[in-house]
């Protein structure tokens, strides 16, 4: 009788524990161009839910004060079910992210 117990137990813990679907996610679709000198563009989506867009380009090529400004985005399910999606820029002015869930 003790060890139906047991066994029904850890039968119960195991059937318990959460779920992890990312860990069986896979890559739904991938796209890049124009990577190289001067900018790229990227894009991603995998089956659980996670995708990101972003593209940069360099600024002042060649000059003293050159730089890269990228411009983007990503999503991604949270653990309460909604997706949430983050827009941002990094530039000069350093990174700037805006979603309905960041605090102004």
């Amino acid at each position: 009788m003790k060890v139906i117990v047991v066994v029904a137990a850890l039968l119960a813990v195991a059937l318990a524990r959460p779920q992890n679907r990312d860990a069986d996610a896979q890559i739904v679709r991938a796209d890049t161009d124009n990577i190289g000198v001067g900018g790229y563009k990227y894009s991603y989506e995998t089956s659980n839910g996670i995708s990101s867009d972003e593209q940069g380009e360099v600024k002042n090529e060649g000059r003293e004060d050159e730089s890269i400004a990228v411009r983007g985005q990503f999503s991604f399910v949270g653990p309460d079910g909604v997706t949430y999606t983050v827009q941002y820029i990094a530039d000069e002015n350093g990174f700037q992210p805006q979603g309905a869930h960041i605090p102004q």
